[in-house]
């Protein structure tokens, strides 16, 4: 009996293959887009896209309205969120939960445009953080996920964790600041939204050289 059932389950592969499709294939469900207000006088134009995935606990609601004040925390910076979609996967549910190595195969199989960010049921990796930010400079044993975020249900302060974990991508950073008030605490808060303008300075450099951020004409 197990060698039949092996069989079968080698049959449906050939089968799925032969259709071009891989058993458990990821495919968007649903797209939202999300048109954020513009910010006056940006000198750069950020376009994100992030993901959540069918049956999931996130709401979609609430993804893009912590999207909305993230683009707001960013704005301080003169960068403007030119766009944004929300798109709904459905996959198999491994890879509701982040663990590198299955993100690295969701990565793999999802032409995702950078900077791309994941709302996910929880982390499997440990430490366990509530949301992690994946730059050039820490990916160099996991290149598939170069500038994502990875965002766990029930993250505190949503809005600011988000434009944090953005913050380090562009950036390319994993600096923190002790300064009060500061977006780049070790420790998110709802009172802690401000950037230096060295730390703008960092993100619109960093963010332009590599392809994040696209300069927008002067005048």
């Amino acid at each position: 009996m197990p060698l039949k059932r092996t069989l079968v389950a080698v049959l449906i592969g050939l089968a799925l293959a032969a259709r071009g499709q891989e058993p458990g294939d990821i495919r968007i469900v649903e797209t939202r887009v999300l048109a954020p207000p513009p910010v006056p006088g940006a000198s750069h134009e950020l376009r994100l896209v992030f993901y959540t995935f069918r049956g999931a606990r996130w709401q979609p609601e609430t993804i893009l309205s912590a999207a909305r004040e993230a683009a707001r925390l960013l704005g301080q910076c003169r960068v403007g969120v030119a766009g944004a979609e929300l798109r709904v996967l459905d996959a198999p549910r491994r890879f509701h939960f982040y663990a590198t190595p299955v993100a690295r195969e969701l990565l793999r199989r999802l032409d995702a445009p950078k900077p791309a960010v994941f709302f996910v049921e929880d982390t499997r990796n440990r430490p366990a953080f509530d949301a992690e930010a994946i730059g050039l400079k820490n990916a160099a044993t996991r290149p598939e996920l170069a500038n994502t975020v990875w965002v766990a249900y029930e993250a505190r302060d949503l809005p600011q964790a988000l434009a944090h974990e953005l913050v380090h991508v562009l950036s390319d950073s994993g600096d923190h600041s002790s300064e009060p008030g500061n977006l780049m605490r070790d420790e998110t808060s709802a009172q802690d939204t401000r950037l230096s303008p060295e730390q703008c300075a960092l993100l619109r450099r960093q963010g332009e050289t590599h392809g994040l951020l696209k300069r927008l004409p002067a005048g």
